[in-house]
């Protein structure tokens, strides 16, 4: 796991990610099933997230990777403590 930002940003450049940003996110939020014109790649840093994509749901942690491809649906949940996030993206 790569120990900063300064990292994982550098890392996801040199695989070709275009975008590179922290995500905070409130306690509790919760996002009814959306999509994006980017692919992601991210790392939960602090907090926990539930992802869900079609009947699967992912419980995320700190430490936890998940990617997700450009134009997929998907929901997300933040805990009670809320999450932050590190995402890379790929804009379509």
């Amino acid at each position: 796991m790569p120990k900063s930002f300064e990292s994982f940003k550098s890392a996801a450049l040199a695989e070709g990610f275009d975008e590179v940003l922290e995500r905070v996110w409130a306690p509790d939020t919760a996002l009814d099933t959306h999509s994006h014109p980017f692919a992601v790649k991210a790392l939960v840093v602090q907090g926990e997230m539930w992802l869900t994509v079609g009947d699967e749901t992912q419980h995320l942690k700190p430490g936890e990777l998940f990617e997700l491809e450009h134009g997929v649906p998907h929901a997300e949940r933040y805990g009670s403590e809320g999450a932050t996030y590190w995402v890379a993206r790929l804009n379509a």
